[in-house]
């Protein structure tokens, strides 16, 4: 594999746009539309710091860090984290992994969390290979643009937009 260099972006450029959204179906997830100025916001947004992994072939790889300021300490999170087909088992997603590791140490995170699909045996090996450690936890996720939510007041149901209707 050409060098390989692990890169924290500013900006995305078209060549980033496309890389997004080349690479991001490879998680097997379904994915909003990767509009241009999504893509910038994710990478100018003050909580993330998005690491892309370039060689001679352009961006192989993406990785997406939250640094995240809570009462009981800094912590941090590693989001879809991805390389592509075509350059998996050459070291890329461990590069990747570490510059991560190295950037939450240096944002004064005290641990990063990260979540993975049981189907994923070969991202596990590397998480493992990279320090990381299976939690048994649950996770728990509300659809908010889906969901209704009971209001303060009987009998009137809100949604989650703020629309408030009587049952």
């Amino acid at each position: 594999m050409p060098e390989l260099v692990i890169e924290v972006l500013s900006d995305a450029d078209d060549a980033v746009v496309g890389a997004f959204r080349r690479l991001l179906p490879q998680l097997g997830k379904p994915l909003p539309e990767l509009t241009a100025e999504h893509v910038r916001s994710v990478v100018t947004h003050p909580a993330n710091l998005v690491l892309v992994a370039r060689t001679g072939q352009g961006v192989v790889g993406l990785l997406t860090l939250l640094v995240l300021a809570l009462p009981t300490g800094t912590t941090a999170r590693f989001e879809d984290v991805v390389v592509d087909e075509s350059a998996r088992g050459a070291g890329v997603g461990l590069a990747l992994v570490r510059r991560g590791l190295e950037l939450a140490r240096s944002h004064g995170a005290h641990h990063v969390d990260l979540t993975s699909r049981p189907s994923r045996a070969a991202a596990h090996r590397l998480y493992e290979r990279a320090g990381f450690e299976t939690r048994r936890t649950q996770v728990f996720r509300h659809h908010l643009e889906r969901t209704t939510v009971p209001s303060r007041s009987a009998g009137t149901v809100q949604s989650a937009a703020g629309v408030s209707s009587n049952r």
